[in-house]
């Protein structure tokens, strides 16, 4: 109903995407950068998505764009020990409207995976509003949220630190990529989720 509602009011490349029907086992691994974690007051800096068609990943239809400000906010103050991106790199990206539309038709006929979905789901509905005067109403699919159920099966607590993308990705045996880029958190969220897949854990 509600994405329905969205469909009626979106334009552009929002309005592509939800005229598009969800295919089945088709996702979009995506991960965000920003300069924080509230939406409400920061702003995306980067954005990286990774195909994963079945038990496949799509190294082809991968994607990471960097986001210019809006008006002259091309800082990235101390957000940038983290990502590591440079207020030159931003100053160089491609404008917010750009980045997102290039994310949505990448999305169309998927699903969005991610390790803490709200955390792109959020940042996204906002950009969205924003762009297209609608909200961003996805089907998800959270990595976090299934080992959360993991643990939760096996009558345990996890800590914070348990369920951070690398420390659950050290648990299946998966290598280690350096944190932090919009692009590599995406693959290295999509090979946890086929790991988990593989483990035999719900979708």
């Amino acid at each position: 109903m509600r994405r329905a509602s969205a469909r009626r009011k979106a334009t552009g490349a929002l309005g592509a995407f939800y005229a598009a029907p969800l295919r089945d086992d088709r996702y979009l691994a995506v991960d965000i950068e920003t300069t924080g974690l509230d939406p409400s007051t920061d702003r995306l800096l980067s954005i990286g998505w990774v195909p994963v068609d079945g038990d496949e990943i799509v190294l082809g239809g991968a994607g990471h764009v960097v986001i210019r400000g809006a008006g002259g906010e091309e800082s990235v103050g101390e957000s940038a020990t983290l990502h590591g991106l440079t207020d030159d790199q931003i100053a160089a990206g491609v404008d917010r409207e750009e980045a997102v539309e290039l994310l949505l038709r990448a999305l169309a006929g998927r699903t969005l995976l991610a390790h803490y979905a709200r955390m792109e789901v959020g940042f996204l509905d906002k950009a969205c509003r924003e762009i297209y005067g609608a909200p961003f109403n996805v089907d998800t699919a959270d990595t976090m949220d299934r080992e959360y159920a993991r643990y939760a099966a096996m009558d345990r607590d996890p800590g914070r630190e348990d369920l951070r993308l690398w420390n659950t990705r050290d648990r299946y045996g998966l290598p280690p990529y350096k944190a932090h880029h919009a692009l590599t958190d995406a693959l290295s969220c999509a090979e946890l989720w086929l790991a988990q897949n593989a483990a035999g854990l719900k979708k």
